[in-house]
């Protein structure tokens, strides 16, 4: 062994500061350019606090209710989704003031309370109220 020296291994210096910045700046790319979409919610107005300067004349809500098969009863009358409208329109021809609940079961079909809703709309019902029932 006499021509050869014994020398220490050279270790490898691997510098990660230019990866480290171009992670960086692809993630502020990616953020920059990314679109949040918005989720539209359906406009659920809560009935309005009782005035205690007005009198207890209650005025009768017409009810819809939405059962677990998406059968649907008008103030108890059993209706398909075509003819929610004209009961509406009937029942609110009797009693202008009233309002209109919307029942519904949980697992009722939320397309068919959207219809329901865009169809008491259709028979300009000011106050639409939409709540679940209890099983």
């Amino acid at each position: 062994m006499r021509g050869r020296s014994t020398r220490p291994a050279e270790e490898a210096d691997v510098d990660l500061t230019p990866m480290l910045d171009v992670v960086f700046i692809l993630l502020i790319f990616f953020i920059v350019t990314s679109t949040f979409i918005q989720e539209k919610a359906l406009g659920l107005e809560p009935p309005p606090p009782p005035s205690p300067s007005t009198p207890e004349q209650q005025v009768p809500a017409i009810v819809v209710y939405v059962n677990e098969d998406n059968l649907i009863r008008v103030n108890g009358r059993l209706t398909d989704l075509g003819g929610v409208r004209a009961n509406i329109e009937r029942l609110k021809a009797e009693n202008p003031e009233s309002a209109l609940v919307i029942q519904a079961h949980p697992d009722a079909k939320s397309g068919t309370i959207i219809k329901i809703r865009d169809e008491a709309y259709n028979a300009q019902m000011d106050r639409v109220n939409v709540i679940q029932s209890q099983s």
